[in-house]
């Protein structure tokens, strides 16, 4: 196991991390271990890009490339509550 430390953050966002794992069930330290877990770093996301464009032998170009981090961007955007 490993040691615990403690992240500083507003009252608003522990507020909501308190509600969002009261709703599932789990505390908030196993509710941040699994949105850190799940989230991919930009690394990852290209690596998994590049992949999936040799499973399906698709050229991964510096355009699609460029079109593929779009769509990340407007992904993001619409998770925020704003259209990119």
């Amino acid at each position: 196991m490993s040691k615990p430390t403690s992240i500083k953050t507003s009252e608003a966002v522990r507020d909501r991390l308190r509600i969002l794992a009261a709703e599932r069930g789990t505390t908030i330290t196993d509710l941040l271990e699994d949105l850190a877990a799940r989230e991919l770093t930009d690394a990852e996301r290209e690596q998994r890009a590049l992949e999936a464009a040799q499973e399906l032998g698709v050229d991964y170009s510096d355009e699609i490339q460029q079109a593929g981090q779009g769509a990340w961007a407007k992904i993001r955007a619409h998770q925020g509550g704003t259209a990119a």
